[in-house]
């Protein structure tokens, strides 16, 4: 058996970089735990030039990825963070070349990793992906080892940092959206350019989407999903989401129901005192539930090069103990096509806040289109602000299906006492 490795790493950002050095400083370590030793014999990133936190060694650098397959590689780790692009094709190459691949990459993993995972099995090589999903949190190979024969029916969390950062700050400041965002990006828990796919719900997509085809040994679903990210909540919701007990979490969800799979991401309303409820600031959470295992829950951080950098390290280390293994647990040849729910038949109870002019008839108006919609009113709150002449009117719902409620909604578009469109959030 092999007993010298070569290593190479494409991509120097936070994470890419902060991976280096940990392999510089604990080649000792992984020697001890392992029985191998590891050389890092090429390196790739945009500019040599750049200032890094560590150093690194320029005898070694390939401004082209490509190059690096110019030395005997028998380790790739992919930092670039592309779904498509240089990302792809670099993994593709390695893996064809009989390299091992580990990547912290959820865009390119729940994209291709169907395709990707074939490449590895013929090969006899690994792609390793723990740090894709949760950061540091090791709830992929939880259920690829260490709950490989439970039949898991439900996973959801907290599966995104900055939104778990921003809407913990908004309960906690009642600071407005744009404000938290600006705290949450000099913090370095935002994009300093562009957020929005953290934001708008997609990276928290990415990472359900691997979750299902591991869960529950499907091929990776590539359906439009029920998505929403947290952008149109307002520091008066977690006003009133207090007042009814509950807390406001943008939640990743899979299950099955009818031997079908209904993925989705959105914010949710859920009661004060569940786990769920309580977890805090950038964490990340998973609670899955299993036959015979019951429910069980992890926590950690989600994101950062800490903690990302622990699970690219943990996959490392089970490439050098010899564990060749099926990418999503099982060969992709048993992983079979999904069937999709239909999202218009999820049926849940709403959060519904309407800002109207406050004027006679109005809360009629709204009342009477809900009903038209099937949609039964649980309990409903006025806030009256005299001073503007408005009013919020939140209405929470009976069970209603998604079909109904959207219809609904669109419908108030046309009435001219309703100043904006309607706040919705699903109760959890």
């Amino acid at each position: 058996m092999k007993k010298n490795y070569n290593v190479a790493i494409v991509g120097l950002g936070q994470v890419g970089l902060y991976l280096h050095n940990e392999l510089r400083i604990k080649k000792k370590e992984i020697e001890i735990k392992t029985g191998k030793k590891l050389q890092i014999v090429a390196i790739s990133a945009k500019s040599i030039n750049k200032k890094r936190k560590y150093k690194i060694n320029k005898k070694i650098f390939y401004k082209n990825p490509f190059d690096i397959f110019k030395k005997n590689i028998d380790i790739l780790i992919e930092c670039i963070g592309l779904s498509d692009g240089v990302s792809k094709s670099i993994v593709e190459r390695a893996l064809k070349n009989k390299i091992h691949v580990i990547t912290p990459n959820k865009a390119l993993i729940s994209k291709h990793g169907d395709k990707l995972s074939e490449i590895a099995e013929k090969n006899k090589v690994n792609l390793e992906y723990e740090a894709s999903v949760g950061g540091g949190i090791p709830i992929l190979r939880t259920i690829k080892e260490g709950l490989a024969t439970n039949r898991i029916s439900k996973v959801y969390g907290i599966l995104n940092g900055t939104c778990n950062y921003i809407l913990s700050e908004m309960e906690k400041t009642r600071e407005s959206f744009k404000d938290v965002l600006k705290k949450a990006q000099l913090l370095g828990y935002a994009e300093p350019g562009n957020p929005k796919l953290d934001l708008n719900g997609y990276d928290a997509l990415a990472k359900v989407r691997i979750l299902s085809a591991l869960s529950f040994n499907k091929k990776i679903s590539n359906n439009n999903p029920l998505m929403e990210g947290i952008e149109n909540i307002e520091s008066k919701d977690f006003e009133i989401a207090e007042q009814l007990d509950l807390k406001i979490k943008l939640l990743g969800i899979t299950e099955i129901i009818d031997n079908k799979l209904f993925e989705r991401v959105h914010p949710c309303l859920v009661k004060n005192n569940t786990y769920i409820a309580n977890v805090g600031g950038v964490m990340n959470a998973v609670i899955l539930d299993g036959k015979p295992i019951g429910e069980s829950v992890l926590q950690g951080e989600g994101a950062g090069p800490g903690p990302t950098s622990s699970a690219l390290m943990s996959d490392l280390l089970s490439i050098l103990r010899g564990n060749i293994k099926f990418p999503f647990g099982i060969s992709s040849s048993k992983r079979k096509k999904v069937q999709i729910y239909d999202v218009n038949n999820y049926v849940n109870s709403l959060y519904l806040r309407f800002e109207v002019k406050d004027k006679p008839g109005v809360l009629s108006q709204i009342t009477k289109q809900l009903a038209r919609y099937k949609i039964s009113v649980q309990r409903l709150i006025q806030i009256p602000d005299n001073a503007k002449k408005k009013a919020s009117i939140i209405v929470i719902t009976h069970n209603v299906k998604e079909y109904y409620s959207k219809k609904c909604v669109s419908s108030f578009k046309s009435n001219k006492n309703i100043i904006k469109k309607p706040i919705v959030i699903r109760l959890f």
